[in-house]
């Protein structure tokens, strides 16, 4: 038996593990890797595997980190089962769908090349099935497989394998403490034998969750007072219906939130926020309260919904202060570009990091402090003010990965992947001082036999 590590080893996007017991293969994931392009060079190389031998695809969250070369598997000749939650299945053909028209306009535009098509698209979601959380799967072979909450986003999990009386569990992607909406990331179960852990934020430790209100209100309050627009490029799944509860708190509740229009710049999240809706025995007791009390906590007097192009253009016409939420996250594609070509440059203007930078997308260099970047092939200055709220992260820190881990006692082994170099030999470092377990930092394309 042996895991082949197949991405998102020694860096954090492009998320896939295979899981070979010696009478099945098992493919836990299968990623786009992100960087400086939307759909970077790396996603094109043949998978180090043959897609035709995998049986079985178990998906833990609908990130495109995650699920990104699922169409991809299938175009090079994946034709089994792909499983998730539910919530989860609802979400994967919207990513699909809106990673295929990035590419298209990127294809279109400057020629760059397109990873798969929509009937690759139509293929992948036809061999999709939803399952509930806690719904034992067996997949023959004496394999079974189980979803726990991971907290990270809507349908999230991460997945417990039995095989042959040795337990796996594939984290995916953990959730931060106390997330809106969400309930909280479950235990480990107690017989774990070994651990395949993200390791995002294996270095850093997260501001405190019970201020985030306030940083959010602050910020915003002191950007409008700078008179600009407000720009937050939001990864449309999770973090973005997050800042719309917060700010529907601000609005409805706290009544602090400045009376200026925010837009909603995102088809992508205006469509995954009906799957929100879709299944509310998801939401935590807060949201659940709200939920039954009438309160759509994702809409407020002050949010307008650009949908189309048309409406997302009439957005540069509409005077400052204003808030523009696009995506995508790390402003690698998406309708966020428009704006940062317009407003970057603008010493007014603000913009607002709530998530996770990847190494060479145009967030990470803009976080790092570069004051002359390049946007959709022009060149543009950095005068606007850059804030980032590490409290709003889907990951949990540092604290709450050790925290989870440690939620299962008798682990024998855990592997590191998904994350920067400093943050996986950090995060092992503390596995071994503080939980007392081996850890091991896997690299791509290896294969260690357990």
């Amino acid at each position: 038996m042996n895991i082949h590590f197949s991405g998102a080893d020694r860096e954090v996007t492009g998320s896939c593990h295979l899981l070979d017991t010696g009478k099945m293969k098992i493919l836990i994931d299968c990623g786009m890797f992100q960087g400086g392009d939307f759909n970077e060079g790396l996603n094109h190389d043949s998978f180090p595997f043959d897609p035709k031998e995998i049986d079985v695809l178990l998906v833990t969250h609908a990130h495109l980190d995650h699920i990104g070369r699922i169409p991809k598997l299938v175009r090079d000749g994946y034709g089994g089962k792909i499983y998730a939650t539910k919530g989860t299945k609802d979400l994967m053909p919207l990513i699909w769908y809106d990673a295929y028209n990035i590419m298209s306009y990127d294809n279109r535009k400057f020629g760059y090349p397109v990873l798969y098509d929509e009937t690759d698209v139509a293929e992948a979601q036809a061999l999709c099935h939803g399952l509930n959380y806690h719904e034992e799967l067996d997949l023959g072979n004496g394999v079974k497989a189980v979803w726990k909450d991971a907290g990270h986003i809507f349908g999230s999990a991460f997945i417990e394998i039995t095989v042959d009386g040795k337990k796996f569990a594939f984290s995916g992607d953990i959730g931060n403490e106390n997330v809106p909406i969400l309930q909280d990331t479950e235990n480990l179960s107690l017989d774990v034998d070994y651990v395949i852990c993200e390791s995002t934020y294996g270095n850093r430790i997260h501001e405190g969750v019970v201020v985030r209100k306030s940083i959010i209100s602050d910020l915003i309050i002191n950007a409008v007072k700078r008179g600009g627009t407000i720009m937050v490029p939001a990864f449309s799944l999770e973090r973005t219906q997050e800042f719309l509860y917060e700010l529907n708190e601000l609005s409805e509740y706290d009544h602090t939130l400045p009376k200026v229009p925010i837009f909603l710049d995102s088809p992508l999240a205006i469509d995954a926020t009906k799957v929100y809706k879709k299944y509310p025995e998801y939401y935590d007791a807060e949201a659940q309260k709200l939920h039954l009390a009438g309160d759509d906590f994702l809409d407020f007097p002050q949010l307008q919904v650009t949908y189309s192009k048309r409406d997302s253009m009439k957005i540069n016409h509409t005077p400052g202060p204003k808030m523009v939420i696009a995506g995508a996250g790390m402003m690698n594609g998406g309708r966020i570009l428009h704006h940062a070509l317009r407003y970057l440059s603008d010493p007014n203007s603000t913009l607002i990091i709530v998530g996770y930078q990847a190494y060479g997308t145009l967030g990470r260099k803009i976080f790092e402090g570069q004051k002359h970047v390049k946007v959709m092939g022009t060149d543009v200055d950095v005068r606007c003010e850059i804030k980032a709220i590490g409290a709003l992260s889907a990951h949990g820190d540092q604290s709450k990965l050790l925290n989870w881990l440690g939620t299962c006692k008798k682990v024998k082994k855990i592997f590191c992947v998904h994350g920067e170099d400093d943050a996986l030999t950090t995060f092992a470092d503390k596995i071994k001082s503080e939980l007392k377990k081996e850890a091991h930092i896997a690299k791509y394309d290896e294969v260690v036999k357990v």
